[in-house]
């Protein structure tokens, strides 16, 4: 509690600031409060016009059209989700890391409701001029001490107060900031005891409900400069001295890592305290460097130094005025004038009293004189042709100065064709684009927030839950490497798994503006059938993809089917964060080894061809050996027949020529032979040569091809002419 100088001093310094900031913004604050009742509540009457047609019982009519515009803006941004894309910096980061960022940031904002505190965000920005959502640092279970980061929305941004010298778009230059809220008394009392209840502020925008049951507290965030040592490790890591620290007996100095240098560094920090109007009550120092509350902005003008933030309706107010005060006054000129009166010569009628009061009572039967004229009555045109004329001007005055015409919100105008719709609907978001993109913005703040928050958070070895793009869960396993961002680490049951350092390595980051995965799949199914009807063989090739991509109950597996469907070449073709990967490239010995073979393969299918034309040769000259034996049978018959005589000259050659071709026939099988023999060689050599397996099956098949030549054609050509 306030018990010495250091807390009455602190708390003096806050009260100072926020009546800095409550000043410095109070005219923005009562413009968003106007607007916001103004386009919300209905409260569109100035009050002493108000009381006096309610004094005259004259129609004071609201016929609120800014809830219409408000909408087409606000659920123009829900439908068009930005997210979140994070991105290696620097040498340490690496991308796989960077993904499970990405996959950490999308389940923090799933878990947390992250879409409903940027939707409350820029629904106050757009009927305000301002919103606000914030960053919060809790416990992910009741039974766990691990800390998890959650998304915030802040439902009334008027009890927020914030720098009043911030210049940013964002809250990136505060210095300090306040939340203030409502606390029940008792409640107070019991979570506080002793603690003074005083007074923090008189802002009945804060909280219009106070009452003397309530206690106000606010919740201050005071940022301020620090100097911090950093460290230059002997692996090339620089890391914070008080980290080092921590982790050196357990990590740096078992694996030998020393300091190489160090230096003092410029830094920031955030102190985060609960106090009362008089005393603090519970303070904590922030993680984070950067106050955890994010505006919205609206429309921002800047006169003289003074910054201003208008809503989509602050030029509109006057508009809407006239709207409801002309369409009061055809109402008035309708329902409320007289009936037209009766025209009778004096004396014509029957119970004068009854033609008194027939403007105002009904009667059945109305009698006047016979043989005078009847009554007749005096038409008169009642038709509030000019209210209504100027109702219809005020009405486009509306759209005019929003920027919004029928086609924007959807009603029917006068363009005819659908490019004519589509370049009217551009213009109107053209020119409300301001407000999206403001939060987009404030999302890139909070993202960095974010960054800066998550080397501080999940630091300590643990399982995270992680969201992929199409929203599939999944897990990864984080911890403090002592080199690099990602690691193998052996399971229990001997498969390697992929351990993240989310501590080291500068990220940054993205924010994309555009439809959510569920709609893109929509429009790709769509597109997808659109092509099929062009050219019916996509079904053929893509049909696998395109059931993935509909909603049909059992869709997954209809594309599990028509996946098997699929050509060989086709399966997992584009997948490739799914296929394994390839091979290394083989080494420069290796790819010259692979050339020679190939060469080799090429001359020995060569010399093969050859061979077998070689063969047929061969198989020639088998045939005139055979005729020529036939011959020298006949010849050596003939000369026995001739008593004994000796061989004439003919046949002497011819069993010279036989010899020759014998002799021919034998020199080429052994030719074989020996090639046959080299091949084998060859074979048994690249299976004992140590290189890479996909290296030596490309030349196991080469020297399949050399061994697989028909060899055989020839070496059986001395057998046959044996």
């Amino acid at each position: 509690m306030a018990d010495t100088k250091k807390d009455s001093d602190y708390i003096e310094n806050a009260r100072q600031r926020y009546s800095e900031s409550s000043d410095a913004w109070s005219e923005v604050r009562d413009l968003s409060l106007d607007d916001r009742k103004f386009s919300r509540l209905g409260d569109q009457w100035p009050e002493d016009v108000l009381a006096t047609r309610v004094r005259e019982a004259k129609p004071a009519l609201t016929i609120n059209k800014m809830p219409a515009f408000i909408r087409q803006i606000v659920n123009d941004a829900r439908q068009n989700k930005p997210s979140i894309v994070v991105r290696p910096v620097d040498s340490v980061a690496d991308p796989r890391t960077a993904e499970i960022m990405n996959g950490l940031i999308r389940h923090i904002e799933a878990t947390s409701d992250a879409d409903v505190a940027y939707d409350t965000a820029i629904e106050c920005a757009v009927d305000g001029g301002f919103g606000f959502f914030a960053l919060d640092i809790d416990y992910a279970r009741d039974d766990t001490f691990e800390l998890d980061i959650r998304f915030r929305r802040i439902g009334n941004p008027f009890a927020v107060f914030w720098d009043a010298r911030s210049e940013a778009c964002d809250s990136s230059d505060w210095r300090y900031a306040f939340e203030v809220e409502s606390m029940d008394r008792k409640v107070f009392e019991e979570k506080y005891p002793g603690a003074h209840a005083g007074e923090f502020t008189d802002d009945d925008k804060v909280d219009p409900w106070f009452t003397e049951n309530s206690v106000r507290v606010a919740a201050y965030w005071d940022r301020f400069e620090i100097e911090r040592e950093v460290l230059l490790l002997s692996n090339k890591d620089v890391v914070d001295a008080v980290e080092y620290e921590k982790l050196r007996g357990q990590m740096y100095d078992p694996l030998g890592i020393t300091v190489e240098n160090q230096r003092m560094v410029a830094s920031w920090g955030v102190k985060h305290t609960l106090m009362s109007g008089a005393e603090p009550l519970e303070t904590t120092d922030w993680a984070g460097s950067y106050i955890p509350i994010v505006p919205v902005y609206g429309e921002e003008v800047n006169v003289e130094g003074r910054r201003y933030f208008r809503s989509l309706i602050t030029d509109s107010k006057d508009a809407q005025r006239m709207y409801n005060y002309w369409r009061s006054a055809a109402t008035e000129l309708v329902a409320l004038a007289p009936k037209a009166p009766w025209i009778a010569a004096e004396g014509s009628t029957v119970n004068p009293e009854e033609w008194a009061s027939a403007n105002t009572e009904n009667y059945a039967v109305l009698y006047y004189k016979e043989g005078m004229p009847p009554p007749q009555r005096q038409a008169f045109d009642a038709s509030p042709v000019g209210s209504m004329q100027q109702a219809l001007t005020a009405s486009d005055d509306m759209k005019s100065i929003m920027g919004m015409y029928d086609a924007s919100l959807g009603a029917r105008s006068n363009e005819t064709s659908g490019k004519a719709i589509l370049a009217r609907q551009r213009e109107g978001d053209v020119s409300t684009f301001h407000f999206i993109d403001n939060l987009s913005r404030a999302i890139t703040c909070g993202g960095r927030i974010l960054l800066d928050l998550i080397p501080k958070v999940y630091n300590t070895k643990r399982i995270v839950r992680i969201l992929g793009e199409d929203e599939k869960v999944d897990q990864a396993q984080i911890d403090v490497l002592p080199d690099g961002t990602v690691m193998e680490m052996p399971m229990p049951d001997g498969t390697l798994n992929d351990v993240y350092d989310l501590t080291k390595g500068k990220y940054d980051l993205v924010v994309k503006v555009g439809p959510s995965y569920t709609t893109k799949r929509e429009e790709a199914a769509s597109q997808m059938f659109e092509m099929g009807r062009v050219a019916p063989q996509f079904f053929e090739v893509a049909g696998d993809l395109l059931a993935r991509n509909l909603d049909w109950p059992g869709a997954d597996q209809i594309a599990n089917r028509l996946e098997k469907l699929l050509p060989p070449g086709l399966v997992g073709a584009g997948d490739d964060e799914d296929m394994p990967p390839g091979p290394p490239p083989p080494s420069p010995e290796e790819m010259a080894m692979q050339a020679q073979l190939q060469t080799m393969a090429a001359k020995t299918q060569a010399e093969i061809q050859q061979d077998q034309a070689k063969a047929m040769a061969d198989a020639q000259t088998k045939r005139e050996v055979a005729l020529f034996e036939a011959e020298t049978k006949a010849m050596i018959a003939q000369n026995q027949t001739n008593n004994g005589m000796p061989a004439d000259l003919d046949f002497l050659k011819h069993q010279e020529k036989m010899a020759l071709e014998r002799e021919k026939i034998a020199a080429e099988n052994m030719r074989h032979e020996q090639t046959l023999a080299a091949e084998k060689e060859l074979k048994l050599t690249l299976k004992s040569m140590d290189i890479a397996e996909e290296v030596r099956e490309p030349m196991m098949e080469i020297a399949d091809v050399v061994d697989g030549g028909n060899i055989e054609s020839t070496t059986i050509i001395a057998g046959d002419v044996e």
